[in-house]
């Protein structure tokens, strides 16, 4: 089955110039692909010659005159910008002719888009966004990343349902284990919003192991942490920064002397591994889980590398038909208005 979407292509820092190579790597890597630049049609045409590259019956270009800049507000992208090649290129996926779209845009404005263009699947309040955190033993799904600052009880055991069948579908998880994020392991800790939903957790059939810190966020031993947007946005770029932090010292050490150059020649091939596992642009592709259709967010700055991993993520939901087997899945967990 041919796999086709959309993508943003004037969304983030770089726009075109980092998506259209992005997108013709993609091609090449998988022959089912076929991708909708949206976008200005005048100023995509002219990277794709940069790029030696034409429009064909895989890549395709599809006009939209405006643009959402980052720092737009949700409400002004919602209400001014429909012609915006974010506001199309989730059109597109509403109408059927993309089965997913993919965007480095302003996050506000696409998880508003997104919401009121696709709606909400049946039993979630709120969307969430998920993605996968490096790990010792195995990936972890870590959601929400900063669609909902403010989540009730109800709303991180959607968010537990929905990161743990992501799990089951993209990673082969029969029943994945899940944990809250929380300030302490010990039953008493935390605020009255995650002890409610400890309590809905361990009341169901999903796998709960209770609550972790963040410093298991990297370990690999849980599949899904949940926690509330705010929580796990400065997690995230913690992270992102940790690894930037650790990448700039050690290549000043190696550069300090002729010994530290030497020592480079023969650690560089054992920094490079361990720098490809943690790369945050290796890990690029935010799900916006509990929407009627997908929706990846990929990282604003990205660059080639990065966007091409957040298409990627979109090819795996898709090929799982990941929103149907989430509301399959809401409907086993809520069975009479009761959590089981």
């Amino acid at each position: 089955m041919t796999t086709c979407i959309a993508l943003d292509a004037m969304g983030g820092d770089h726009g075109p110039t980092e998506i259209i190579p992005a997108a013709l790597f993609s091609l090449k890597s998988h022959q089912d692909l076929q991708l909708i630049l949206v976008g200005q049609e005048d100023v995509l045409t002219a990277v794709l010659e940069k790029n030696s590259a034409t429009v064909d019956a895989r890549l395709q270009i599809h006009h939209a005159p405006d643009v959402v800049e980052m720092n737009d507000s949700p409400a002004l992208a919602m209400r001014n910008k429909r012609e915006s090649s974010m506001r199309i290129a989730i059109n597109l996926v509403k109408q059927g002719r993309a089965h997913a779209c993919v965007s480095a845009g302003n996050t506000g404005a696409l998880m508003a888009i997104s919401r009121f263009v696709l709606k909400m699947l049946p039993g979630i309040d709120r969307p969430a966004i998920c993605s996968t955190m490096p790990g010792i033993r195995r990936h972890t799904h870590l959601l929400d990343l900063g669609a909902n600052v403010n989540p009730n009880s109800e709303q991180l055991f959607q968010y537990a349902v929905m990161g743990a069948e992501l799990s089951t579908a993209v990673e082969n998880i029969t029943d994945p284990t899940i944990a809250l994020l929380n300030v302490g392991s010990e039953e008493i800790k935390g605020n009255d919003r995650v002890k409610q939903a400890a309590t809905l957790l361990s009341e169901s059939h999903l796998n709960y192991i209770g609550f972790v810190e963040g410093n298991n966020i990297y370990t690999g031993e849980v599949d899904v942490i949940v926690c509330d947007g705010f929580t796990g946005n400065i997690a995230l770029k913690a992270s992102e920064g940790a690894i930037e932090f650790m990448n700039y010292h050690a290549k000043n050490e190696f550069k300090k002397s002729f010994y530290g150059r030497l020592a480079a020649m023969v650690c560089l091939p054992v920094l490079k591994a361990i720098y490809r596992e943690v790369d945050p642009r290796r890990h690029n592709g935010a799900s916006l889980l509990g929407l009627r259709g997908i929706v990846v967010k990929s990282h604003g700055s990205a660059d080639k590398i990065s966007f091409a991993h957040a298409i990627n993520e979109a090819i795996v939901e898709v090929e799982n038909n990941i929103p149907e087997r989430i509301s399959e899945r809401l409907e086993e967990v809520f069975i009479g208005g009761e959590v089981v």
